[in-house]
């Protein structure tokens, strides 16, 4: 009977846990810490206003081209998701009730996680992907990149888009605006937006400041940075109702862009991830396949679900 492509991946899925289970404890690559002079972004979805300036400031930035939507009049770039022509976007989640509450609607920024651990740069064979030692930044070289599109599937947060549309295609994820960090500047969706929305700064200090908002009496008034976190700016605005979680502050091991949210962060898009790095996992599996001589038992692993699958389906 032939086997299935599908079967023989869920196979291998299989194979790769029980080796997980069964691998000693010093098998497993301890947890990356953040680089020295990593920098990304606050993004609080209680202060966004969805305004969308930060999509339009993204594309100059990043000389993208607009999107216009099918069937509808071209007049500006309107993209529905992030796409090989959209980097960066806001999207609106629920349409009625009061914002940022559990049964009303809010506002979500996505771009790039920039993971403490990426994914996308463990899964690319022609390092096309990389994360820089000291800023954390994960940037694209086009020059190095095979096509192959294994950072597309490896991506837990599904970052990545490839230009299907183009006789030289490119992956094409934000890089937190790296050219213009290069001259001294921040990244140009923070540098636009009005109310603080989204900050740029050191990750330490961006951490701190999610702390400092969560221990914030809902209602009260406080100085909001700006901008930057260290550029001295600041309004004020009153604090939200926060969910008691700073996304990304552990999610896969960490990421660079960490969300404040006043709504559950499942309702917003976000997947639920556990604090586990996927790459230190897949890792320390591949440590004791090669060390200890174990890829048998990955193979029968894979052979033992194929078969209860299928008597499964038989019965």
């Amino acid at each position: 009977m032939a086997m299935r492509r599908r079967d023989f991946l869920k196979g291998a899925a299989a194979g790769g846990l029980l080796l997980a289970a069964a691998e000693p404890a010093d098998a497993r690559q301890p947890r990356k810490e953040l680089p020295p002079k990593a920098v990304g972004i606050l993004y609080d979805s209680t202060l966004c206003i969805g305004c969308k300036a930060c999509v339009h400031a993204c594309k100059q930035a990043n000389n993208m081209p607009p999107v216009h939507r099918a069937g509808e009049e071209p007049l500006w770039d309107n993209p529905d998701d992030l796409s090989s022509r959209t980097l960066n976007i806001i999207k609106r989640y629920g349409s009625e009730g009061n914002k940022d509450t559990e049964g009303g609607f809010a506002f979500i920024k996505r771009h790039c996680m920039h993971c403490i651990d990426p994914a996308c740069v463990s899964a690319c064979p022609a390092s096309a992907l990389t994360k820089h030692p000291e800023t954390g930044v994960v940037t694209y070289n086009k020059k190095a990149c095979i096509g192959c599109r294994y950072c597309q599937i490896a991506c837990p947060y599904n970052i990545p888009k490839f230009q299907w549309d183009s006789p030289f295609p490119e992956i094409v994820k934000c890089q937190l605006c790296s050219h213009l960090l290069a001259k001294g500047e921040i990244s140009a969706c923070c540098n636009v937006c009005p109310t603080g929305a989204s900050l740029f700064g050191p990750v330490e200090l961006l951490r701190a400041e999610a702390k400092r908002r969560l221990a914030m009496k809902p209602g009260e008034y406080h100085d909001f940075p700006v901008g930057r976190i260290d550029g001295g700016q600041t309004q004020q605005h009153q604090a939200a109702s926060y969910v008691e979680h700073i996304y990304g502050e552990h999610e896969l091991g960490g990421t660079q862009v960490l969300y404040l949210a006043g709504a559950p962060f499942s309702r917003l898009g976000l997947p639920e991830l556990p604090d586990d790095s996927y790459v230190a996992l897949a890792d320390g599996i591949q440590y004791a396949i090669y060390k200890g001589m174990v890829y048998p038992l990955v193979v029968l692993g894979g052979l033992i679900y194929i078969i209860r699958n299928r008597e499964e389906h038989k019965g």
